[in-house]
């Protein structure tokens, strides 16, 4: 390397650590970031929505957002709440053995298979990991979205629209 080169290249490096060190500020909680206030400081408007519903039986199903989505809950659960593993009213009308006489949709058959063992649970249990439905059940509203979405969900099977096929599925793509 010749002399000239070797000359450049510590300047260079003097000035990047003159420059460098002479920079030490350091930076607080507000200095980062893109919000530069806090969330109590703005004026927004949430409009309140009402989730009661009607009753069920009476209300319209919202469409799947997607493949094997959990359908969102159609009726008020007024009375219903909270749901503990010893008070489900849920399983009152969902169960598949009951479902099709009170024209509910029935419980799929992922709600009584063990993932973790790999099995159907025996005499037809349900998975005592899934008593609290609301966890992945939301009850739906008719409500404005907060934000635009153009997502179109691309159902394999027309059912799909309404009903859950996730444990012929669950392990597809998986070796």
């Amino acid at each position: 390397m010749s002399k000239k080169k070797i000359m450049a290249l510590v300047a260079a490096i003097a000035g990047f650590v003159f420059f460098g060190c002479g920079a030490d500020q350091g930076y607080g909680e507000n200095d980062i970031g893109l919000r530069k206030s806090t969330l109590f400081s703005e004026n927004v408007n949430i409009e309140r929505i009402d989730y009661t519903g009607k009753a069920a039986g009476e209300s319209t199903l919202i469409e799947r957002s997607f493949e094997n989505a959990p359908p969102m809950i159609s009726h008020t659960t007024d009375g219903m709440l909270p749901i503990t593993k010893d008070s489900n009213s849920c399983t009152s009308c969902h169960l598949p053995d009951v479902a099709a006489a009170v024209m509910a949709t029935p419980m799929p058959k992922s709600h009584f298979y063990d993932f973790r063992k790999k099995a159907a649970i025996k005499n037809g249990g349900m998975d005592e990991t899934r008593f609290n439905c609301v966890i992945c059940h939301a009850t739906q509203a008719n409500a404005k979205p907060l934000v635009g979405n153009n997502f179109t969900p691309n159902f394999r099977q027309e059912q799909g629209r309404e009903k859950s096929n996730l444990i012929d599925v669950v392990n597809e793509g998986v070796n």
